[in-house]
């Protein structure tokens, strides 16, 4: 049953996505120094080491929810708490955090949700390991984002709710930015996805008690955005799944425009994203998409398909990053995003 929901779904929203013009596409500002590894408001206290049950790792979760509050208090924000066993028997929570905006004619289940996803804890080894591209800048991309959209979403609620509109798929879009915890397994082997693992269980679990077009809280998700190990020059995203290859097509035609006009800064060997019909299944499917792609959810999974040499090594740090690249990143998914929302309705001509 979520599966021919969740098909319903992604065909009418993708004849919703709406390309941006050019002058919007021009709009789309650089986090500039917001990204400075040294002292960068979003990413800078990111880059530390961030394994579960650490203090560096609750000192990330208090800039995730310091900066929200403070910033874009419109957002609502939750908590999702489990906890996970070591090899070793020791138990270590595990916290996943998820900031949203709705529609605010919206009532609870009714809203479908366009999620952004990153890791925000890390190996814990090698020991010092800060996994600047996995995942601190991915992490700091999703908070660019929200930040980027928000005014133009208050414009566009607030147009809609005084028209009396609401009600379709179309208009009751809403975004969700979710900070997946646990990963990393705890013995230096394998992906656990402890976290994604227990919030898809617990949303799959959620009933809507009005389950007219969505029965749980899992099937409210229209499209999940998995963003990993971004940050490296000359990156290459193939199109791994056939149910969102539209996307990757739509993705690949947005970076062509924002290159053919100069807002994009990095000078790559080929296209970030290349327009292409091939369907290139990952290898090790092994990353926080998995379960919810179990369920049914349709996934897009923005890494690289050759990954850089210095993963998972004490050099993934913020030295080491290619800067113009990570910039771009943000714009990349700030133009998705706003062209998902179909916020041409808002900008004026």
């Amino acid at each position: 049953m979520l599966l021919v929901f969740h098909t319903l779904f992604l065909i009418s929203i993708t004849h919703a996505y709406t390309a941006l013009s050019d002058s919007f596409l021009q709009s789309i500002t650089s986090p500039d120094a917001d990204f400075n590894p040294e002292n960068g408001t979003l990413l800078s206290p990111i880059l530390r080491p961030r394994v579960p049950g650490t203090a560096g790792h609750s000192a990330v979760q208090h800039h995730f929810v310091d900066w929200f509050s403070d910033e874009l208090p419109r957002w609502r924000m939750e908590w999702y708490n489990s906890t996970s066993t070591t090899a070793a028997g020791a138990e270590v929570p595990i916290s996943n955090l998820v900031f949203q905006r709705e529609p605010p004619w919206t009532k609870t289940g009714q809203a479908n949700w366009l999620t952004l996803a990153a890791h925000y804890d890390s190996k814990n080894v090698p020991e010092g390991f800060v996994g600047a591209m996995d995942s601190a800048v991915p992490c700091a991309i999703l908070m660019h984002v929200a930040r980027s959209i928000d005014r133009y979403v208050t414009q566009m609620h607030d147009e809609m709710d005084a028209l009396g509109e609401g009600g379709t798929v179309p208009m009751d879009m809403g975004i969700q930015i979710m900070f997946l915890d646990g990963k990393d397994s705890f013995d230096g082997e394998a992906p656990a996805l402890y976290g994604s693992r227990a919030l898809t269980k617990n949303w799959e679990m959620k009933s809507n008690l009005m389950p007219l077009r969505y029965p749980n809280a899992l099937s409210q998700v229209s499209m999940f955005v998995l963003l990993d190990v971004l940050g490296s020059a000359n990156p290459t995203i193939p199109s791994y799944f056939p149910t969102t290859h539209w996307l990757h097509r739509n993705i690949a035609n947005l970076e062509t425009r924002m290159r053919k006009i100069n807002v994009l800064e990095s000078r790559p060997s080929s296209a970030f994203i290349p327009q292409s019909n091939d369907i290139l299944p990952q290898s090790e499917p092994v990353d926080d998409y998995v379960p919810f792609m179990e369920r049914g959810v349709p996934c897009f999974h923005l890494m690289p398909s050759s990954l850089p040499s210095n993963r998972h090594t004490i050099n993934d740090d913020g030295e080491h990053l290619d800067m113009p690249t990570v910039r771009d990143w943000a714009k990349i998914v700030t133009g998705l995003v706003m062209e998902w929302l179909d916020m041409m309705e808002v900008w004026p001509e």
